[in-house]
């Protein structure tokens, strides 16, 4: 078996891992033996101290060794369950130990039997000390005590594996695997007075001092953020070496386009478009990121910069995380740069539009669109990524003259889209713009993004009022319709936003698991719509926007509350990122303590944009201290980067990316946040490309780096 298995081998093709529990590790992630391994433990139980009987006190956390002497099983009908009490004594002492609903325990010890018990010590009713639940292991001669007597490492679980079940496959196989060669170069380790790799793997999950584990936590993070140094730095060298179109521009003309705007740019928006110019007007491709508060203006900014490439004769290629966002970026351009002949197009699933420079906004078909940007006449191309990526009887669209390729909300499209587009036209590497309206903490834009300048637009355009934010409590849920009803009377319209689509019923598991019993009460889109538009505003215009809509549907109900013809626009979170209304006064957002703080600031983001004082107005049930100290930031903070960075502190990096599918261990995203350890992996990354540019003298190093970026994906 020691020659058989290796860290790739799947855990379906060992007869030691039982068949039954394979579907519950897989959907811990584990299918291989290299991800049990690196399925790392989120804390450690201390039960170090191993104590007689005699000398325990109430409260304490200890590990006791003692014989059993008599196994009770009784029901208590009151409290509708099953208690096992095992009386045990190791010759200084006895004391009951109790389990409750746990069967099995009875059939697990005999009298005689000697066990070795973790747990934390409490008093009875009656006085005497006891131990609830404690974890066990039967002691036998030679043998080692894994889930008790020491720091005892707890992992992530799910139904039917617990972390007992984990300790036990990791003893099954450490002492058969080969651990791999550590790829972290030797003096890095040294300086950075890191753990070699296998010795870090036996520290994290058998620790016999807490040092050993907090040593192993700090290898394992400092290798995500030295990994993805290295990664940044190789992506900025590589397009150092390409070429790009030089886009020329003239002062004269370009004051000419600012003066036809109908405001003036701010100070930031400025500094932003002469940052981006300067870059375009080299023969290196630009990699930039372009982050600005809800409402800064960066839209009008980089339609600035396509309009000099289709000036220049070339192509710009502007993709929208939506058809409804393509759609409003599209009516902008018209809006503000309809007067310059160059063809600007729409492009998404369910539309195909053109603006013509004979001024003529109108429908196409996908094949009559193809022609005119294959052919270059449109020089300016909105839409969301079916730009790129086709459908199942369609190519991809191709632009031949593609000088500018810019993605709004970067972390909405992926690694591979990107290169998609990258790689389209000629032999020149088009400029790349990446823009965010969701800010980004400084940590994350020098660590996930630190292959990307940035520019930041942090000012608002001028005569914009500060939204009035507040926290509704439910037993004023009546005052607050009223004065929603108001601002409708008053001509104003009102978002309504709810966590999920509809309400669903609960399979007996999931109400077991306690963070899907916890959406079990939560508003839905589908259910409140109706209780609304039935009940509550009953006189006034009601729709419903949410995800499982058809993509005309969608664009139709947006369009309508657009044009003034919907009251109230009851959604999910589809309405998050860039949806400009100017007359919406009014948002509400239900379950407020579902979402992240920058979502909620996305959405109240989303009122605010035209003359009239903005509401938004923070419905919750939670009476929770997380819960209020997250609301309350979201009021007082003074713009979206603080607010980002707060975020960041109370949920975790994992969390700013919407989910945990990321493929970096919790550990390693958490470090993305301390800025000490990305300062010094930034540091050994750039050491170690001095030395060694191409990675050539490290192999194993850029092989991992290989097998990183095509796990990771943090977009």
């Amino acid at each position: 078996m020691a020659n058989l298995v290796t860290l790739d081998t799947k855990l379906k093709d060992l007869k030691s891992v039982g068949g039954k529990y394979l579907p519950k590790l897989e959907k811990l992630g584990i299918i291989t033996v290299r991800d049990l391994f690196w399925h790392f433990p989120n804390r450690y139980e201390d039960f170090s101290r191993v104590v007689k009987i005699s000398q325990l006190r109430t409260g304490e956390r200890v590990t006791i060794r003692a014989e059993v002497k008599k196994i009770n099983v009784r029901r208590s009908f009151r409290r509708h369950m099953t208690i096992t009490e095992v009386i045990v004594n190791d010759g200084t002492a006895g004391i009951p130990l109790v389990w409750f609903n746990q069967h099995f325990i009875a059939k697990t010890f005999k009298e005689g039997m000697w066990v070795s018990f973790a747990g934390k010590v409490f008093t009875t009713p009656k006085g005497n000390l006891s131990i609830s639940n404690p974890k066990f292991e039967i002691l036998r001669e030679n043998s080692e005590t894994t889930h008790t007597a020491g720091l005892i490492a707890v992992y992530p679980e799910t139904r039917g594996i617990t972390s007992k079940g984990i300790r036990h496959l990791l003893d099954l196989f450490f002492p058969i695997v080969d651990l791999p060669r550590d790829f972290i170069p030797t003096l890095i380790l040294k300086k950075h007075n890191l753990p070699e790799l296998s010795n870090a793997l036996r520290w994290v999950h058998k620790p016999r001092l807490a040092e050993q584990a907090e040593q192993a936590q700090k290898r394992f993070s400092f290798e995500y953020l030295y990994l993805l140094q290295l990664n940044n730095l190789l992506l900025r060298a590589s397009l150092a070496k390409e070429t790009a179109p030089k886009l020329e521009f003239s002062k004269t003309e370009l004051s000419k386009l600012l003066k036809r705007l109908p405001f003036e740019l701010t100070g930031a928006q400025k500094q932003t478009l002469d940052e981006i110019l300067e870059d375009i007007a080299g023969a290196k491709p630009m990699n930039r990121l372009l982050q600005g508060d809800v409402g800064s203006g960066k839209t009008v900014v980089v339609a600035l910069a396509s309009i000099i490439a289709a000036e220049n004769d070339y192509q710009s290629v502007f993709m929208a995380p939506t058809e409804v966002l393509a759609r409003q970026h599209y009516q902008t351009f018209l809006k503000m740069f309809g007067h310059l002949e160059c063809g600007v197009g729409l492009v998404t699933a369910s539309e195909t539009r053109v603006f013509h420079r004979r001024g003529k906004d109108e429908k196409k078909t996908k094949a009559q669109m193809r022609k005119l940007i294959e052919s270059g006449e449109v020089s300016i191309i909105i839409g969301t990524h079916s730009l790129i990526a086709g459908g199942s009887k369609t190519k991809p669209l191709k632009f031949p003259k593609l000088a500018l390729a810019v993605v709004d909300e970067q972390h909405r499209f992926g690694v591979k889209q990107r290169a998609a587009l990258l790689k389209q036209g000629s032999k020149l590497l088009p400029h790349f713009l990446s823009m965010s309206a969701t800010p980004i903490p400084r940590t994350l834009t020098l660590t996930v993004f630190g292959d990307l300048d940035l520019s930041t637009i942090n000012e608002l355009p001028k005569g914009r009022k500060k939204i009035v934010s507040k926290i509704v409590d439910p037993k004023n849920r009546g005052k607050a319709y009223s004065f929603i009803r108001q601002n409708v009377e008053a001509g104003r319209q009102v978002f309504f936003i709810f966590p999920r689509i509809e309400k669903t019923e609960l399979t007996d598991e999931q109400k077991q698991d306690k963070r899907s019993a916890m959406w079990q009460n939560v508003k839905s889109v589908k259910e409140e719509f109706d209780k609304l538009s039935r009940i509550v505003f009953p006189n006034l215009k009601l729709a419903m926007l949410h995800g499982k809509l058809k993509a005309e549907e969608k664009a139709r109900v947006m369009n309508e509350f657009k044009e003034g013809k919907i009251d109230i626009l009851v959604s999910t979170s589809v309405v998050e990122v860039g949806v400009d209304v100017a007359n919406a006064t009014v948002m509400v957002i239900e379950g407020a303590e579902r979402f992240g703080l920058s979502q909620l600031y996305q959405f109240r983001g989303r009122v605010g944009r035209g003359e009239h004082q903005s509401f938004c107005l923070l419905f919750t049930d939670s009476h929770t201290e997380t819960t209020h100290k997250r609301l309350e930031a979201l009021i007082s903070a003074k713009n979206g980067f603080e607010l980002a960075e707060i975020d960041l502190q109370m949920r975790g990096p994992g969390e700013f990316f919407g989910n945990k599918q990321t493929g970096i261990p919790d550990m390693a995203m958490d470090a993305l946040s301390d800025m000490q350890l990305v300062k010094k992996a930034q540091d050994a990354a750039k050491a170690t490309l001095k030395g060694d540019p191409g990675l050539k003298e490290n192999k194993e190093l850029a092989n991992k780096l290989e097998k990183m970026n095509n796990k990771i994906h943090l977009e």
